[in-house]
């Protein structure tokens, strides 16, 4: 049935899959946080200013 069929090929190629150690899941969740952040203070201040713009007018 294709069901199973496809649970086997699920299997597979989760054999196939090269998992990160935990070194390198650190550094790209510092990575993904850190990015965030700055994303988050990026648009903030971009919205500050907008809003000072449109207070002006």
């Amino acid at each position: 049935m294709k069901l199973f069929g496809f649970f086997r090929n699920v299997g597979s190629e989760m054999k196939k899959v090269v998992w990160p150690n935990a070194k390198q899941t650190k550094t790209d969740t510092s990575t993904v946080i850190g990015m965030s952040i700055m994303f988050a203070i990026f648009f903030a201040v971009v919205d500050l200013l907008v809003q000072y713009a449109l207070h002006l007018l």
